[in-house]
């Protein structure tokens, strides 16, 4: 596995080491062992998550501002283009995003720290994608900062179409507005 940083202090992309010949291919998913040996972080994962979204979905910006949650996250299929926001207060990137591709075929993988909002749009007809948490689901401290919040300008993929929405995340606080972490 390889280690990829981003300008966002921990923030990792993870490419894996893949193993193809004329059947198709293999390679490791996840290792806890090597993830701490390369990322230098113990996670201890507790729930599993697989989402089915068709082109245009986006999903986010969501985060638990208590329970917060660590997330490896990638595309078992299709291609989604994968967007994380620092609500960390104290950190010199508050308020900046990175988004990158993360598809079946790059096999990418990206690990969200505990402190950032995350969120995905579909880019392909159709997209699987799997979400590995460091802590449960509590819908009583989800929140979600609105995907086109002029502050954060994030530059979402051009598909043709308006982006489908949850009710939830069409409601969506501005940054200014979000509760955030110290």
């Amino acid at each position: 596995m390889k280690v990829i940083t981003t300008p966002l202090e921990g923030v990792l992309l993870l490419e894996p080491k893949v193993f193809g010949d004329e059947r198709g291919f293999f390679f490791e998913s996840y290792n806890g062992r090597r993830f701490a040996e390369l990322t230098g972080v113990e996670a201890a994962f507790v729930q599993d998550n697989h989402s089915r979204s068709l082109k245009g979905v986006l999903r986010g910006m969501h985060y638990q501002i208590r329970q917060a949650q660590g997330k490896l996250v990638r595309a078992s299929s299709g291609s989604v283009f994968d967007v994380v926001v620092d609500l960390r207060k104290s950190s010199s990137t508050f308020g900046q995003w990175f988004g990158t591709e993360l598809s079946a075929e790059n096999k990418l993988q990206m690990w969200i720290p505990p402190g950032f909002a995350h969120g995905f749009m579909v880019t392909s007809d159709a997209a699987e994608f799997l979400y590995k948490t460091t802590d449960y689901w509590a819908p009583e401290h989800e929140r979600s900062i609105l995907w086109n919040d002029p502050a954060i300008g994030i530059q979402w993929p051009e598909l043709g179409m308006a982006p489908l929405l949850s009710g939830k995340d069409q409601a969506a606080a501005l940054l200014a507005d979000a509760e955030v972490f110290a």
